[in-house]
């Protein structure tokens, strides 16, 4: 056992320091210096700057009310015109604050356009977040491998494993015009199949807690169908939906919200089936006397009190996300009924409503399975190793 801990922290240790690697690796990237690009009439592309000073600051009059406004002295340290100094202003188009106005040292992303006539205009387009966001990982994957141990370096493997397959399976796939839904529960399959047997092993009860998500995500899925006709909503309440279309991209949006909302249920499902498959196996080694139907019925009172706190959470995750626009409509006070009823506001009660009816249906699912598992193939009738406790 203390070689196999000492095992996990190594590893750990390892994949920390080849993460850490590979990011800073992409991070500092960089066009090589000087080389004038070949920009025409109507591009554009962005670049990295540092502010070396601030010339002026104040504010310009928008009528009702005053935008803060500065003339920011940059140097460009990344990309075609590396080394170059340019002067910008910031604040006098669109809406900024004081907590965005900018002080030298401040790294930022530099959009540069050739006008019509030629010449280059330059607008600041956001800070560089790249080291905060490197070091906040980091953090996240060190606390995970002190706090978990081995299971914990498992963790972060599968975390990997789950964004490889979104982005090289899920996104390609929708974006060739196949099905949303059934990509996004495919994917959602392969994600969480790998993840569960890395993190958990290859035994029985990672066996039933993959075949009650797979029986949960198909019963979402078809819930989330229902539930978008029913409502008659196309795909359009959030706006990015709209960007891909101008952007050319040809997709059904409405296919994109269904595998958003089956997607967005995944997390919650999985930690629900792997929950009640483990306490029904724990179940019935504590008690080898316990038939099928005292084991569903245990398995479902934790399942009880797991599921109300995993419907709160996401919940809580889906109103995070939309917490702008209640704050929008709330300030233009219109009735309630209208509210609900324009489709920003209905497709987020319709992701948290359909997630959380899966997540209903996946705690009696898995419970069902883990129960007639446990029961009808105990570990020492399959002759496998019984742990001692």
């Amino acid at each position: 056992m203390l070689r196999s801990n000492r095992l996990g922290w190594i590893v750990g240790a390892l994949i920390v320091v080849v993460i850490f690697a590979l990011l800073a690796a992409i991070a500092s990237r960089q066009a090589p210096a000087g080389q004038e690009s070949d920009l025409v009439p109507g591009e554009g592309e962005i670049l990295r700057a540092e502010v070396e000073e601030v010339l002026e600051e104040g504010s310009v009059d928008q009528g009702e009310f005053e935008q803060p406004y500065q003339l920011l002295r940059l140097r460009i340290t990344r990309g075609a015109l590396k080394d170059q100094v340019v002067d910008v202003d910031y604040g006098v188009l669109g809406l900024t604050s004081e907590s965005r106005l900018f002080r030298p040292g401040d790294k930022v992303l530099l959009e540069r356009i050739r006008t019509l006539e030629g010449e280059d205009y330059y607008a600041i387009a956001d800070y560089v977040r790249t080291g905060p966001l490197l070091w906040l990982t980091l953090l996240f994957i060190g606390a995970t491998v002190l706090l978990s141990g081995w299971q914990g370096v498992r963790s972060v493997l599968g975390m990997g494993i789950s964004l490889v397959v979104i982005i090289a399976f899920v996104v390609p796939q929708i974006l060739d015009g196949r099905d949303p839904v059934v990509i996004a529960i495919l994917g959602s399959i392969v994600m969480m199949g790998l993840s569960l047997y890395l993190v958990y092993g290859w035994d029985r009860k990672t066996h039933v807690a993959v075949a009650g998500l797979f029986l949960s995500l198909i019963l979402t899925g078809l819930l989330a169908v229902w539930s978008v006709n029913w409502t008659r909503l196309s795909g359009f309440g959030a706006e990015e939906a709209g960007f891909l279309q101008l952007a050319g991209v040809e997709l059904d949006p409405r296919g994109l919200l269904l595998a958003g909302i089956v997607i967005g249920a995944l997390g919650a499902l999985d930690d629900v089936a792997i929950g009640q498959s483990s306490s029904i196996f724990e179940l019935s080694k504590a008690n080898p006397r316990l038939g099928s139907g005292e084991l569903f019925k245990r398995g479902m009172n934790v399942g009880r009190d797991h599921i109300a706190a995993m419907v709160n959470t996401l919940l809580l995750a889906y109103v995070g996300a939309a917490l702008p626009f209640l704050l929008l409509f709330s300030v233009y006070a219109e009735p309630l009924g209208t509210t609900l009823n324009r489709e920003i506001i209905a497709e987020e009660i319709v992701r948290t409503l359909v997630g959380s009816l899966g997540l209903l249906a996946g705690v009696p699912l898995t419970s069902l399975l883990a129960a007639f598992v446990a029961r009808n193939r105990m570990p020492w009738q399959a002759g496998d190793r019984i742990e001692e406790v």
